[in-house]
């Protein structure tokens, strides 16, 4: 069976000239998908808005109402990175829920791909870094309301810290966040996931690997998930404009087919997101996060 990909036109929303979130990598990225034969009507999903109610899982009441209404205020605003539009709030709305609908096929299916989401800056009641919602915190509330899952486990290789996907599992023993990152990039202020490793600036594909490998087989047999979350960001790419480190391309295959592998062998259900990637060239850029797709489907 061909590998179950969620996308959505709304993903590639509009921002003014200038801004650098490179939002033009989500239309590539589907179009490179389309072109490798990857991405076709027969396994296309496609995502739908995530309702108030289903943020709350995750989220705070009063933040939620404020960007459904559109009225943080300035200092919020420019914390998170982003225009407050209307466009950019369902862009979130539908991120949101294509990883909530990811997760149900991973569940039906054993693997699915999210062509958007690892929102992991997004806090209980805050948003920042470009990140409105936490994607994969709501979609690990929804099936655990559900009673589709008791446990989850985040794997969060992006370059940053899943800072906020720990702030809103901490202390709940059901959720086990593991981020491998750089170690002085963004945010300054790490909060403590379950298992945290951050690389030296520079560290390259033996060192990456290296550490991964130990540090993921033991979390897995360790806690024991009934479905895992990858947050797959490729601004570890020594070409990243927001990244510290020195991953080749041919890291990150290993990366995601490393990661794949590892919990589809273990007969866990993955759900991968794309999570960040920052460069001025977006065919370039999502060409990187094409390789999930590529490695996703070996396994679909």
């Amino acid at each position: 069976m061909a590998l179950a990909i969620v996308h959505h036109p709304s993903y590639a929303a509009e921002l003014p000239t200038g801004h650098r979130f490179p939002m033009g990598k989500y239309a590539a990225l589907a179009r490179n998908l389309r072109d490798e034969g990857l991405l076709t009507s027969e396994n296309e999903q496609l995502a739908y808005p995530v309702t108030r109610e289903t943020l709350l899982g995750a989220h705070d009441a009063t933040y939620v109402d404020a960007v459904l209404n559109l009225s943080l205020n300035e200092a919020e605003e420019k914390q998170l990175g982003l225009p407050l539009t209307q466009t950019i709030v369902e862009r979130a709305r539908h991120a949101v829920g294509g990883t909530c609908l990811a997760a149900e096929l991973a569940l039906r299916h054993g693997i699915a791909c999210n062509s958007a989401g690892g929102t992991h800056h997004a806090y209980h009641a805050q948003g920042r870094g470009f990140c409105m919602f936490n994607d994969v915190a709501v979609a690990i509330r929804l099936l655990q309301a559900q009673g589709k899952i008791q446990r989850a486990m985040v794997i969060d290789l992006d370059v940053h810290q899943g800072d906020g996907t720990a702030q809103i599992f901490a202390n709940d023993p059901s959720v086990f966040t593991f981020s491998v990152h750089a170690e002085n990039n963004f945010p300054l202020q790490k909060q403590a996931s379950d298992l945290d490793f951050g690389l030296e600036d520079g560290s390259q594909d033996e060192a990456y690997m290296l550490w991964l490998r130990h540090l993921t087989v033991r979390a897995i047999k360790r806690f024991r998930p009934d479905i895992v979350f990858f947050n797959a960001g490729v601004d570890i790419h020594r070409d990243d404009k927001l990244g510290r480190l020195a991953v080749s391309d041919l890291g990150l295959y290993a990366r995601e087919f490393f990661v794949v592998q590892t919990v589809r062998s273990a007969g866990l259900p993955l759900v991968g997101v794309i999570g960040g990637g920052y460069s001025d060239n977006v065919e370039t850029l999502s060409r990187r996060h094409a390789i999930l797709f590529r490695v996703a489907d070996q396994f679909g």
